[in-house]
């Protein structure tokens, strides 16, 4: 199956609601959390896609949303995205034409760095990211409390652009 990336519309907001919940019910991957508000999360990802700081990409294989990404420039020029890739299309490719077509739009956005934080344990994204040149910056210890209280830490990684 080939994947195919492009900026989201109002037509993938369902979809995209529906990818986050199904991600976020994993409990392992994303800072969301089961149960997830839709009608919250379908107004983040609304605003999301109408931003000029910001970009959503979604990603597809055969009409399907299998990944997105949000990705916006902050007032000091550094691109912040986050990234989700459901269960059944992690390791074929979603992740790395999502990656791709950020850092892209962060360049033409003129975006100076890219930077993003990842759950520790999740060794497939940090692989990833590495693959594309991201480093390590830091590391954030009992940084993210969950529903369950336990606190999480966080690597904070950054991709110098130019």
């Amino acid at each position: 199956m080939s994947v195919n990336v492009r900026p989201a519309i109002e037509d993938d907001l369902d979809a995209a609601v529906d990818l986050y919940a199904e991600v976020a019910a994993e409990g392992r991957w994303i800072g969301g959390e089961a149960p997830t508000d839709k009608p919250e999360r379908r107004a983040v990802f609304q605003a999301s896609v109408h931003r000029d700081d910001a970009q959503v990409f979604v990603a597809e294989e055969d009409g399907r949303m299998v990944g997105e990404l949000g990705i916006e420039v902050r007032r000091y020029g550094v691109a912040e995205l986050g990234m989700m890739v459901a269960a059944d299309a992690r390791g074929r490719g979603a992740g790395s034409a999502l990656l791709a077509a950020a850092i892209d739009w962060a360049r033409t956005a003129g975006a100076h760095k890219v930077s993003l934080q990842v759950w520790p344990h999740n060794e497939a994204a940090l692989a990833l990211y590495r693959k594309f040149g991201f480093e390590q910056e830091g590391y954030l210890h009992r940084h993210y409390r969950r529903r369950n209280g336990e606190l999480w830490d966080a690597v904070v990684m950054g991709l110098p652009l130019g």
